[in-house]
């Protein structure tokens, strides 16, 4: 075929876009407004044409899936699998890898790998610290994991769903929900093997490396304030004079110096934790804690029949950690409070907000605290509920926050509504796997439904989308349209049919992998997959082979991209956490990527043909 004009245009588009995808010095969005722009004023396409990957379902379906992976964090369920990995894991490396390997491609199977790997980053840097672990061993095979999770689902990365459009285009079936299962689990079971034998030895050799501790929790702030042995745990009984009374009538902080931080009560025979606030009532069951000299607390719970319980588990003390927290707070400079009393100020009713101690030029002031005249200077540890202490970011005037604990970062703002979120998510795979609707009205149904039902707050829903991935698959995906429509597919499909074809169907699906897997090493996995897997399922059409063999080779080697750092935004999220170079992800990838090939070329002959 000779080389037409639109060929031409078309591949020189290609060449620029892969220069300027490699050299990184053009955002990847504005690469692909580029194409956009490049393919119109060619004349190539018509405006129509170049624009519809912005209508694409494609495109919609990756929109609808940021928006899962942001009510999965919302509602604490990946939060939760992280923590049941700590559990299991105790601190055995090999068990933690094989763990965080394996939860991690579950989890990402349904959600975007990237975001997957920011939830499971903290986790494994947490396991890291608390078992004295070396992270540069954990972090990689973390990664491993969460590239391999594309293998799992039709819906688990981009790449896939560009794949099974390919094939659609063609006028063949579609790859089916769980199609590509098989391919993930083999190559996760080997990868983790490969992990597990070699891969965190090339990486580094010492096992256990002493961490530091980043930043104070809310015990070590609360320690650093001199209250760790002022916190105190009541029951309400059942006849006590407290019972059906508000906290402002009982006027504990004027009679007796204590502080009420929070209630845990009973709500469908589970705890419940809340803020204490003057308007709460006390009920016969609630369990109270308060701050205070622990004489002063008995005395007041003899006078208010009280029982003395234990110290919160670590469990219920994460639940309670969601409802309620601290912070450190200092007088700003000019802050028109300076020497006004706690109680001149109305602190408590105006921030709603405790001040629990008080560090005034290292001295700690903890007992009568409301008629102390603040002086510049002053750190005060306030106890409020998270909405309330970010609320005091907001009085720069007054204040500003020197500390927030550790804790604030694992709030979950819709844990309370995690149920409906598995019944949704769990409803729209379902739709997906039986056909019931269209994929792409599955995945928009199941995030209306997400936000509907205050799975994910509205307005968080834009802000949990990667706009830029977006734009980038969106303005590509006219790529290969212009690929087809300039006859640029059948000659590049004809050149590697005439060359490989005497080979066989096996040397034809090794090379495929190895040219998408290298064109993956430079350029997004998205564009790669828009690339070859056109040109991939025109050979076997042409060879008379299964189709569907070579675009699921194809999709499979998109996600293999362990090699190098650029490969994925995945790689480049633990490149500074683990303090990893370039060559620590070579060292291990290309085993890894010669293991996946293996697996899937052998996987694809015995499925399709």
């Amino acid at each position: 075929m000779p080389l037409s004009y639109e060929i031409c245009v078309v591949l020189a588009v290609l060449a620029a876009a892969a220069v300027l995808f490699v050299t990184d010095r053009v955002r990847s969005d504005i690469v692909g407004i580029l194409v956009v722009l490049a393919l119109t004023l060619s004349g190539v396409l018509a405006v129509d044409e170049a624009l519809a990957g912005f209508s694409n379902p494609v495109v919609m379906i990756i929109v609808a899936m940021f928006v899962v992976s942001e009510a999965l964090v919302s509602t604490g369920i990946a939060q939760q699998i992280g923590a049941t990995v700590l559990k299991l894991g105790r601190g055995d490396e090999t068990r933690l890898v094989i763990l965080l390997m394996v939860v991690i491609a579950l989890v990402g199977a349904f959600m975007s790998s990237t975001s997957a790997m920011a939830i499971f980053i903290p986790v494994a840097l947490s396991v890291a610290q608390k078992a004295e672990l070396n992270r540069k061993r954990l972090l990689m095979p973390l990664a491993v994991g969460a590239l391999i999770s594309g293998m799992m689902t039709l819906i688990a990365t981009a790449p896939n769903l560009v794949v099974s459009e390919a094939l659609q285009e063609k006028g063949l079936p579609p790859l089916g929900f769980f199609s590509v299962t098989p391919f993930g689990v083999a190559v996760l079971a080997v990868g983790t093997g490969f992990m597990i034998a070699a891969g965190r030895s090339l990486l580094d050799r010492q096992k256990h490396i002493q961490t530091r501790n980043r930043g104070f929790t809310v015990a070590g702030l609360v320690g650093r304030y001199g209250l760790a042995d002022r916190v105190n745990r009541f029951r309400v009984m059942p006849h006590a004079p407290l019972v059906d009374r508000s906290v402002a009538r009982i006027q504990m902080r004027q009679h007796f110096g204590l502080h009420l931080l929070a209630f845990e009560k009973r709500k469908g025979g589970r705890p419940h934790y809340l803020q204490a606030s003057a308007e709460t009532v006390f009920e016969a069951g609630d369990a109270v804690i308060i701050v205070g000299p622990g004489k002063e607390a008995d005395r007041f719970a003899v006078a208010n029949g009280l029982q003395r319980l234990p110290a919160l588990s670590d469990r219920r003390r994460q639940d309670l950690l969601q409802e309620v927290g601290v912070a450190e707070i200092m007088l700003a400079p000019a802050s028109k409070l300076i020497g006004k009393t706690l109680k001149e100020i109305e602190f408590h009713s105006r921030f709603k907000a405790t001040v629990l101690s008080i560090q005034r030029r290292g001295t700690l002031l903890t007992e009568n605290l409301i008629d102390q005249p603040l002086d510049f200077g002053d750190a005060m540890l306030v106890n409020a509920g998270w909405p309330d202490i970010m609320h005091l970011r907001k009085e720069s005037r007054d204040f500003v926050v020197l500390t927030l604990p550790q804790e604030y970062k694992d709030i979950v703002p819709a844990r309370q509504q995690a149920s409906w979120s598995l019944v949704i998510i769990g409803a729209m795979v379902a739709a997906m796997v039986t056909g019931l609707v269209p994929t792409v009205t599955a995945a928009m149904l199941a995030a209306v439904a997400l936000a509907l039902t205050g799975c994910v707050s509205l307005a968080n829903i834009y802000r949990s989308i990667n706009w830029p991935t977006v734009v980038l698959i969106a303005s590509i995906l006219p790529l290969a349209t212009a690929l087809n429509k300039s006859g640029a597919t059948q000659l590049i499909s004809s050149g590697l049919v005439d060359t490989l074809g005497p080979l066989g169907p096996f040397t034809m699906l090794t090379v495929v992998f190895m040219v998408t897997a290298l064109i993956g090493l430079f350029i997004s996995n998205t564009a790669t997959a828009v690339i070859i897997a056109p040109v991939a399922i025109d050979a076997a059409l042409t060879i008379g082979v299964p189709p569907q063999a070579f675009a699921m080779t194809v999709a499979i080697a998109c996600s293999a991209a362990f090699v190098t750092p650029v490969s994925s935004p995945v790689n480049m999220l633990i490149m500074e956490p683990g303090g990893y170079r370039f060559t620590d992800f070579v060292k291990v990838g290309l085993p890894l990527l010669l293991l996946a090939m293996t697996v899937t070329v052998a996987l694809a002959g015995l499925i399709y043909f």
